[in-house]
């Protein structure tokens, strides 16, 4: 009898935003895969649930599969989960959830906080459409490369980026996709959340006068062509 692999979406910074079927997933799994052992471990243990934790990150993931699919296969209930956010989404988790339905294995995503929504509708630009491309390349060449791709999209665009590498990044998607209207939102659902609103210079200049920025960094930039974008003009719906 095959198991249930729960994908199982955690707070991105308030813990308040745990959902009650979550915990309860938490509760039901034999064994969780996550990220961090540590980073859920600690959640874990305020929520005082003990259970078997198995790391799953970028470098084990493919090696950890097999191992993953007989605790299904025994029907076992399997949770993976991340640091924060929804699981998958610029964290692992899409290589067992591939095997794992391949093998007709019942996956159920346990919806959550998000950061890329979260972003999105605190944004001010238009809410859809929209693509998420996940975190820009490290290095200025790529970067580049990697922002002209998205230029001449008329969706609204959402990146993650790192603390130590965002104003160099403003400064290349500036150059890339000209100087449209963006936010940058720093430290979603935390204590000191913070939305910058204005074009790409003004945020690269404000964030360029800093010394130091420290947070978890999420930029929203308005589509090509799409400065006076409703949601009536983009047929919009719930």
């Amino acid at each position: 009898m095959s198991g249930r692999l729960l994908l199982v979406s955690t707070p991105i910074g308030n813990l308040e935003d745990l959902t009650p079927r979550a915990r309860r997933a938490f509760e039901e799994a034999q064994v969780i895969a996550c990220e961090d052992t540590r980073v859920t471990g600690r959640l874990l243990q305020r929520l005082g649930i003990k259970r078997r934790l198995v790391s799953l990150h970028e470098h084990n993931e493919r090696s950890r599969v097999p191992g993953l699919l007989e605790e299904l296969r025994a029907g076992n209930t399997v949770a993976v989960t991340t640091d924060a956010g929804t699981p998958l989404v610029s964290d692992p988790g899409f290589v067992l959830v591939r095997a794992a339905a391949r093998e007709g294995t019942r996956i159920e995503p346990i919806a959550g906080p998000s950061a890329i929504l979260a972003a999105l509708v605190a944004s001010a630009l238009p809410p859809h459409p929209f693509t998420f491309a996940g975190f820009p390349p490290p290095k200025t060449g790529k970067r580049r490369k990697f922002y002209r791709r998205f230029a001449p999209l008329e969706h609204t665009l959402i990146f993650f980026e790192s603390p130590h590498r965002i104003v160099a990044s403003l400064e290349d998607a500036r150059t890339e996709l000209g100087d449209r209207p963006a936010a940058l939102c720093r430290e979603l659902t935390k204590l000191h959340e913070e939305t910058l609103r204005g074009t790409l210079s003004e945020v690269h200049q404000e964030l360029a006068a800093r010394s130091s920025i420290k947070g978890e960094l999420t930029l929203v930039v308005q589509g090509a062509g799409n400065a006076n974008a409703t949601p009536e003009d983009t047929g919009a719906g719930g």
